[in-house]
């Protein structure tokens, strides 16, 4: 009996150790193993590609439904006053130039500084990358608006739903009575129930990040980044500065708790940076930033559209691999030739898509607008997934800071409640 008593005793305390460990730390602990196992078994880790995959598609089908029934409910179910839409539009786009163009800056100072593509060779055939389709703003304009709502969900573009349900929510703001009620019931119950589906999919995270993070290293190697470790190590000084000397001054000056922002965006910030998609991070996101005080109606615009005009980390990234290429290339720019080619990258990084490795296509453009060779982003393709994991965790972490300020700007922010449908864990 007493054997039996402490049996039972000692697997309670296992299932306490076990709760102990929060999402966070499984994480970490998944990104560790996953490299561990990427690079002692890299075989055997090709074959973890599967349940990466699972997991992604798991937070793939997630994003329209949350992201529509939250949009909806933020713009028809809190407020019929369309100018504050509009005014927290014009705010938040005021808001992502400035950012964005502080990112180009320091990416240019960075490159400029460090000279990574210096000795560099340039080797490979970048005929395999389609640059077919060129980007202008004329054409990312024209691509925002949808042909249809089913097509865009059903290829996840995050842009095109946000457009079409900015208006559908301002088409119901247009309806009184009983068909509003209704159609305002539908989406709270859909948003509700969305952001109970999240938390499900999220046990899961651990392991569908240990398996990215496997395949990745068995695919790439640790010795691929040694050639280009001088570009890696800039990007990530560029934006480490970035973060110190923009982001952290405007959450001072915004009056943003600093700390407790961290502890509300870490997660999601580890989902992007180890997953390389800013998709797969919006759903947690979201929530976290509701509980952090940032009202629905804000979070839920601030950050999809964040995902289209506030990639602070690939801005920075392009500024940083287009000099690079050039310098590997021998072409010496003048700084005239570079602001032109940085006025460039602003226009066509509003249309980078929040999904892996998208940038390349932005830098293709861009390599063959200035007539610099293609060949340079086979080179960066080899260590572009390290890099991207930087860029996708600062996307994230920039556009959470974004719904913050656009509250703390609008009067709204109240740090410590819970605007979401769910309580802080």
């Amino acid at each position: 009996m007493n054997a039996t008593v402490a049996a039972a005793a000692q697997n309670q305390g296992v299932r306490v150790w076990w709760q102990r460990i929060t999402l966070t730390q499984w994480m970490l602990i998944a990104v560790v193993v996953g490299i561990l196992v990427g690079w002692q078994f890299p075989e055997q880790a090709k074959q973890l590609q599967v349940v990466s995959n699972t997991f992604l598609r798991l937070i793939k089908c997630i994003i329209v439904p949350l992201l529509f029934s939250t949009l909806i409910v933020g713009i028809a179910g809190h407020t019929d006053d369309l100018k504050a839409v509009g005014r927290l539009a014009l705010k938040s786009i005021i808001y992502f130039e400035i950012v964005t163009t502080a990112a180009l800056v320091i990416g240019l100072a960075a490159v400029n500084l460090v000279k990574p593509g210096i000795g560099v060779a340039l080797k490979g055939d970048a005929s395999a990358i389609d640059t077919s389709q060129k980007l202008s703003t004329s054409g990312i304009i024209e691509h925002a608006f949808p042909r249809s709502f089913f097509e865009s969900a059903a290829s996840n573009d995050v842009l095109q739903v946000v457009v079409f349900a900015i208006l559908f929510a301002i088409a119901i703001t247009r309806v009184h009575g009983k068909s509003k009620q209704t159609v305002l019931g539908f989406f709270e119950a859909v948003s509700d129930v969305m952001f109970k589906f999240t938390d499900l999919v999220m046990k899961t995270a651990p392991f569908g990040i240990a398996a990215a993070m496997a395949v990745t290293v068995s695919n790439s190697g640790i010795g691929v980044l040694q050639p280009l470790l001088k570009l890696i190590g800039t990007l990530y000084g560029a934006l480490l500065v970035f973060l110190v000397v923009v982001l952290v001054p405007v959450a001072m000056m915004a009056r943003i708790p600093i700390l407790g922002f961290w502890r509300k965006v870490k997660d999601p910030a580890l989902i992007a940076f180890s997953t390389t998609t800013s998709d797969a991070a919006l759903p947690l996101a979201l929530e976290r930033m509701m509980q952090f005080g940032v009202p629905r109606r804000i979070v839920s615009f601030v950050l999809p559209t964040g995902y289209s005009f506030n990639l602070d980390g690939s801005t920075l990234y392009l500024a940083v691999a287009s000099i690079f290429v050039a310098q590997a290339a021998g072409v010496d720019l003048t700084l005239a030739q570079q602001l032109q080619m940085m006025l460039t990258l602003m226009l066509t990084s509003k249309g980078v898509a929040a999904v892996p490795r998208a940038s390349i296509f932005i830098l293709s453009g861009t390599l063959l607008t200035f007539g610099l060779p293609l060949e340079g982003v086979a080179v960066i393709l080899g260590v572009d997934t390290v890099m991207d994991m930087a860029r996708t965790g600062t996307n994230l972490i920039g556009n959470c800071l974004a719904s913050a300020v656009m509250a703390r700007w609008e009067g709204e922010f109240k740090p410590g409640e819970t605007n979401a449908t769910t309580q802080s864990r």
